[in-house]
């Protein structure tokens, strides 16, 4: 069952279906698995990215959680922060807002995501990090003025919304002449051109773009025992709940591995 449901909505996503409906099982998807899930320190959502070669510098404190990080890290490489003013959309429990607060050079970091319950949930996991903010907010409607960012990072969140469109015009909005847009997420080859009208925007200059899938299934890999021990704790939702972190026989797994959905990175420059 868990999985037939799972596969609908992915369906829906695909098509671009019913986006506002879409938009608010995702949200309901979300708050529910923020509700449940209540490990300690599970402060990141998304799938995870384990790049190849040397593994890239990482302070201790954080190593329990390289492989959510490394999405991060990929993000913001080579990026310039000094002093930059960095907005996380979708940002969820907190953890790649709250590790970007504490980089060096970074001015300050605001996450905002649409689910008050997990906006909640990620002031409760990140206590006491400087200069790091959580808000609720739509990350088609984004409640900040003009020009009021250097960096937009978007994280496996996009594939919620009602209209990426949208969204894509609010993070040329915020930007600074000179910002960027850095993101990443899932889709399906069917998707790829919708995903290109969407950000093709007069504002924003594409500078790079990266497919993910072999990091992504090497950290899911890694991270595989941990998701089972969790989701048997929750045993009449398991199959819901494989699902939809990705484990090993899920449809969205299979998906990756076959090359059916690809896990891209972008990133874009303000005009």
């Amino acid at each position: 069952m868990g999985s037939a449901i799972f596969a609908r909505m992915l369906r829906a996503t695909e098509t671009g279906a019913l986006p506002g409906l879409r938009r608010a099982a995702w949200k309901g998807t979300y708050t529910a698995i923020s509700s449940l899930w209540r490990r300690p320190r599970w402060r990141f959502m998304n799938y995870g990215y384990l790049p190849p070669g040397v593994p890239f510098a990482l302070d201790a404190a954080d190593e329990a959680e390289r492989a959510f990080i490394g999405l991060y890290h990929q993000a913001f490489a080579g990026l310039p922060l000094d002093g930059a003013a960095v907005l996380e959309v979708g940002s969820g429990h907190g953890g790649g807002a709250a590790w970007l607060a504490r980089r060096p050079g970074v001015a300050r970091v605001t996450g905002v995501d649409l689910s008050g319950a997990t906006v909640s949930r990620a002031r409760a996991l990140n206590p006491g990090v400087p200069c790091l903010d959580f808000r609720t907010g739509d990350a088609e409607a984004l409640p900040f003025p003009d020009a009021s960012f250097d960096v937009v990072v978007n994280i496996e969140s996009s594939h919620c919304y009602g209209r990426m469109d949208r969204f894509v015009a609010e993070a040329a909005r915020v930007l600074r002449p000179g910002g960027w847009l850095t993101w990443a997420d899932m889709r399906g080859r069917a998707m790829l051109p919708a995903t290109a009208r969407a950000f093709d925007h007069p504002d924003l200059v594409p500078e790079a773009e990266a497919v993910l899938n072999a990091g992504v299934l090497a950290a899911l890999d890694a991270m595989e025992a941990e998701k089972a021990r969790e989701i048997a704790r929750f045993a009449p939702l398991r199959g819901i709940l494989g699902e939809f972190a990705g484990m090993r026989g899920s449809k969205l797994r299979g998906a990756l591995e076959s090359g059916e959905v690809l896990y891209l990175a972008r990133r874009f420059r303000r005009r």
